[in-house]
């Protein structure tokens, strides 16, 4: 198959990310598997932030490149902390030509066979929640045509990703927005049926009956709409301690 027609096909896979079935550590696995097959790189691992903006590994084409993404952030030292921090694409054609720049990380990525490196990161706009990292097994690493193509492919590659992360987390959100705004409602409606239990029972208006509910609710440390389920079902003890003085 044809490199345009298989790139083709790849950035629709990787747009597909607003689906029922949608898996966000298949979808990573897989950018990373596409990165080698694609951008003739040995080997390709992603960082994501967490819930707390931390980085975390969440997905390598091997092993060793998942133990190598973790000792980064065990280390915090590497091209991967550099992208993610900055912003900005990280690229070292020969590790070992430069080993103080990062002199805890360089040691242990060329014991794993690898001696170039090219942190992406992936973000959108200001918004970066992480970056991925291809790795390369030869020191003379591609010419300088290749390695340009490979990083505009790759920077491609992972932002298609981050946009379709981004909006598969919005979709997510507005699900949960909707379903916090439906228990709102829903709790509304309780309320409201309580105010007319309690205006009716006790003779009170009816802005009487939510200002006795709110009060009980916050001297006894209960949720209100719970208080106001008790007023429903007509619990005597809830009723008998909203009555107002005499």
């Amino acid at each position: 198959m044809p490199q345009e027609q298989r790139l083709a096909e790849v950035f629709v896979e990787l747009a597909d990310t607003l689906v029922l079935d949608f898996d966000l550590i298949d979808f990573l696995q897989r950018l990373a598997e596409r990165c080698v097959e694609l951008l003739e790189v040995e080997a390709a691992g992603i960082l994501l932030t967490d819930q707390a903006d931390a980085l975390q590994v969440i997905a390598a084409s091997t092993d060793q490149a998942r133990l190598l993404e973790l000792f980064q952030l065990q280390s915090r030292q590497g091209p991967c902390m550099d992208c993610f921090a900055t912003g900005r694409p990280v690229k070292v054609a020969d590790l070992a030509a430069d080993p103080d720049r990062w002199p805890i990380f360089t040691p242990v990525a060329l014991d794993a066979g690898f001696s170039g490196v090219l942190a992406l990161p992936m973000r959108l706009r200001e918004r970066v929640i992480g970056a991925m990292n291809l790795f390369t097994a030869t020191s003379t690493g591609p010419s300088s045509g290749a390695a340009t193509k490979i990083e505009q492919l790759g920077q491609a590659m992972a932002d298609v990703a981050t946009i379709g992360i981004l909006g598969q987390r919005a979709a997510h959100e507005h699900h949960l927005l909707s379903q916090q705004l439906q228990i709102a409602l829903n709790s509304r409606v309780i309320i409201e049926q309580a105010k007319g239990v309690l205006a009716e029972r006790h003779q009170i208006s009816v802005d009487q009956a939510f200002a006795a509910l709110r009060t009980h609710a916050r001297n006894t440390n209960r949720k209100l709409t719970d208080l106001a389920q008790a007023v429903i079902d007509s619990d005597p003890a809830t009723l008998d301690s909203l009555r107002p003085p005499r």
